[in-house]
């Protein structure tokens, strides 16, 4: 079982009421993680770069703050401990987002998310890892390694966020800072059995991340929490949003609060497929009774189909591909465009610098050049499609949606077929908030979950959903730890 020390198990909300209080130290609870990480990293390969010498002095300024008298004036979250993305700048920290050109790289600054974090009082313990560039829904890279699942280590922890996924799936921090430009927050928060909240496009800057999209495609991609804990998803989204002068996309924009939602007058849109792809009979089952937890809290619920939905990998590729920036190819070559031919010829001799996904997506890419009529039709499918689920889900609404067709899958096999990541895909380009939300273990003991998605700007309303269903289900489930070395 997970460490009994109580503290590897609350919130951060929790902890840094503990910490003010003085009823626990901030050095204890740096510690108490710092240990965990320790003991299970080995396994898991999931934080790639730590600053826990960093992170205790930190703590102990943070008690020393306390002990002078100024908890009034204290930031929220004085001395609680987070990990953070390796694709997000964190000074002084490794900044290559897996890809080998980039193994040197350190940050000189923070990325504005992470030091709006460090102003509310929480301390970075490390950063973690991803798939190459960010893009693919497992993470491995050449650079890192593989980062394997806390509840079988034999299955992805996904991506790109899988590395922040599995330490706090684990145990290991009760936040992490996560990007999604696909499902990377909330694939990864799936199997990994926690709370990971996709914010509405624009509602949080994108600056110091690396790497980035043109800038009509930084709507698309989207920072947030993942947490494992629902009630510390609303405190760390209202910490992340506001506007930033480098990234003219993010606009400020009012935040709802949780706690003011009325569940019995809530509409929920149950979506259970999208018409292509097959979900699992556990994964249905856990999103019917969640579905029926909130109809005894007087929702009314609707079965739905939405018949769009089955092109969305159509639409995500087209709506990413013409919003400008560099492309992945020359992403990949550190800015000078790598030779497919070249590299999967290097690659079946197992010298190539980039994982077979990589180079599949940069084919992905020339594809749509190739084919422009599909991708205007593609275009205009996507305004229909946000255009429907704007009207049918409402404002007073919310969709229930599978995150994944089923639970985590063993290593390798999201590659054949490789495109089941579109049922979060598809909600970037739409813009819509989505939290995802766990619902229990499945027969396995591996993590059921489902997406809870709003119109543009109700965040509040999927979190408010989140925290309704970690009463009903109970949310984050310590995995066993089985495979730990004591």
């Amino acid at each position: 079982m997970l460490s009994r020390d109580p503290l590897l198990l609350l919130s951060a909300t929790r902890l840094a009421a503990l910490i003010r209080a003085r009823d626990v130290t901030s050095a204890e609870v740096v510690e108490a993680h710092i240990r965990h990480i320790e003991r299970v990293n080995p396994t898991l390969n999931a934080m790639v770069a730590n600053r826990f010498d960093a992170a205790r002095a930190e703590a102990r300024a943070a008690d020393a703050r306390l002990e002078r008298g100024e908890a009034a004036s204290a930031p929220p979250f004085l001395g609680v401990p987070c990990s953070i993305k390796e694709s997000f700048a964190v000074a002084g920290m490794p900044n290559s987002a897996g890809l080998v050109a980039r193994a040197g790289v350190r940050a000189a600054e923070d990325a504005v998310t992470v030091a709006r974090l460090r102003a509310a009082g929480f301390i970075p313990l490390g950063v973690t890892n991803v798939s190459e560039l960010c893009m693919w829904m497992e993470t491995n890279n050449r650079l890192y390694g593989r980062t394997n699942n806390p509840y079988d280590p034999a299955r992805t922890a996904g991506g790109s966020s899988g590395g922040e996924a599995a330490v706090v799936g684990a145990g290991g921090a009760p936040i992490g800072l996560g990007s999604d430009i696909g499902g990377s927050i909330r694939m990864p928060a799936f199997f990994n059995g926690v709370f990971g909240h996709k914010p509405t496009g624009g509602l949080v800057p994108t600056s110091g991340q690396f790497p980035l999209p043109g800038e009509r495609g930084l709507r698309f991609m989207t920072t947030g929490p993942i947490a494992r804990r629902a009630e510390d998803l609303m405190p760390v989204l209202r910490i992340l949003a506001g506007p930033d002068a480098r990234d003219p996309s993010c606009a400020a924009l009012p935040l709802g609060d949780p706690a003011a939602v009325d569940l019995a007058g809530l509409t929920v849109l149950s979506v259970e497929h999208d018409g292509v792809l097959r979900v699992s009979g556990d994964l249905l089952a856990a999103q019917r009774r969640a579905a029926a937890a909130l109809a005894a809290r007087g929702a009314t619920v609707r079965v739905a189909r939405i018949d769009l939905l089955a092109r969305a990998l159509d639409i995500w590729t087209a709506m990413l591909g013409v919003a400008g920036g560099a492309t992945f190819r020359s992403m990949l070559g550190d800015g000078r465009p790598v030779s497919l031919p070249r590299e999967l010829a290097r690659w079946s001799l197992r010298r190539s610098a980039h994982t077979l996904p990589a180079l599949g997506l940069t084919l992905l890419e020339d594809l749509g050049r190739l084919f422009p009529a599909r991708v205007a039709r593609a275009l205009e499918l996507g305004a229909a499609l946000r255009a429907e689920l704007v009207s049918r889900i409402g404002e007073r609404g919310v969709m229930l949606y599978p995150s994944y067709p089923s639970s985590a899958p063993r290593h390798y096999a999201p590659l054949l077929p490789p495109f089941q990541w579109t049922y979060t895909a598809v909600l970037n380009v739409m813009e819509m908030p989505a939290t995802q939300v766990p619902l229990g273990l499945d027969g396995e003991g591996l993590p059921l979950g489902v997406q809870v998605a709003a119109i543009h700007g109700n965040d509040h309303v999927t979190i408010a959903v989140a925290q309704h269903l970690e009463r009903s289900f109970g949310g984050w489930i310590p995995p066993p730890l089985s495979w730990c070395r004591r």
